[in-house]
């Protein structure tokens, strides 16, 4: 029998990119080296993703398997996806991406070649609208790389955008997903703890997906908002308790005093830092019960 490969997909109110993403899954180039099939959850109560799915479903020559998870929490649903998973290998790709052709391909190999636990994969930014060039330098758009395939990854270095991995790496995890980071920062803790017992990910540089970046992450409050989360979120980290606070604090106060004399380089080079400190603020600022962007805000 061929190996199979479940493809998680975690959806919240985007039905049109998640039509372009199912119709990208349904043409992979598999070469005939494994079977795979779709695993769709609905983070949204009113399963406004469900019409989407079903439609795509009834003519797809690939098995579709919905499933909606009413709270919002990414954990929650990432975690309900891979309770449905049957297969040996899962990947994971977000709902606003689109894949290459060899996507999965690439990264099974890769996979395979290199006897490694999972794959990570280059995630490049497709812009709906052209985007400020002061926003591109200061890196706001940057995803992870590595120079080589076969490349060892760093755990703070990772997503979930682009990924395939062992089932077996799921299951050896609690969770696997931890409830705490609900709001983002799952797939960090996730990769922080398998690598943690030993497990190996490594990098697969011919393994393209697109994420669309839609006009409204081309405002400077967006960037604010997801720096602050992700401050909010990295507190749940061991590795941000006791020195890792005190390095906060003091990276807070002296990218604070350096903003105004870094906005004579350039605003890519105020913007740049001014997220740096934005992370680190938001860590301090959830420590201290502190919280400037309230409930239910999701960073897609």
């Amino acid at each position: 029998m061929k190996p199979r490969i479940d493809v998680c997909v975690c959806t919240y109110k985007r039905p049109r990119m998640l039509q372009r993403l199912l119709s990208a899954l349904e043409t992979q180039d598999t070469h005939r080296l494994f079977d795979y099939s779709l695993i769709i959850v609905d983070n949204d109560h009113a399963a406004s993703a469900r019409t989407t799915v079903e439609s795509h479903a009834r003519g797809s020559a690939v098995p579709v398997m919905y499933y909606v998870q009413p709270t919002q929490s990414i954990s929650m649903a990432r975690n309900m996806a891979v309770s449905a998973v049957s297969a040996e290998f899962v990947a994971f790709i977000d709902d606003d991406e689109i894949p290459a052709s060899d996507w999965l391909r690439r990264m099974y190999c890769a996979l395979v070649d290199y006897s490694a636990d999972g794959v990570f994969g280059p995630v490049d930014p497709v812009f709906a609208s052209p985007p400020p060039a002061w926003m591109v330098s200061a890196g706001l758009f940057m995803r992870p790389t590595y120079a080589t395939t076969g490349a060892i990854i760093d755990w703070r270095r990772v997503g979930m955008g682009n990924v395939l991995v062992h089932r077996d790496v799921l299951d050896a995890l609690e969770g696997p997903f931890r409830l705490v980071f609900a709001e983002g920062g799952e797939d960090v803790d996730f990769f922080r703890r398998a690598i943690a017992i030993g497990r190996r990910f490594i990098w697969c540089g011919e393994a393209h997906v697109n994420e669309t970046i839609p006009p409204e992450r081309l405002r400077l409050s967006f960037h604010v908002r997801r720096a602050l989360l992700r401050g909010r979120a990295s507190r749940h980290h061991p590795a941000n308790s006791g020195v890792g606070v005190l390095k906060s604090l003091v990276a807070c106060v002296v990218y604070t005093a350096c903003l105004p004399f870094l906005i004579v380089l350039g605003r890519h080079v105020f913007v740049k830092y001014l997220i740096k400190d934005l992370d680190h603020l938001g860590k301090l600022l959830a420590l201290c019960h502190i919280d400037l962007i309230g409930p239910g805000y999701i960073v897609k």
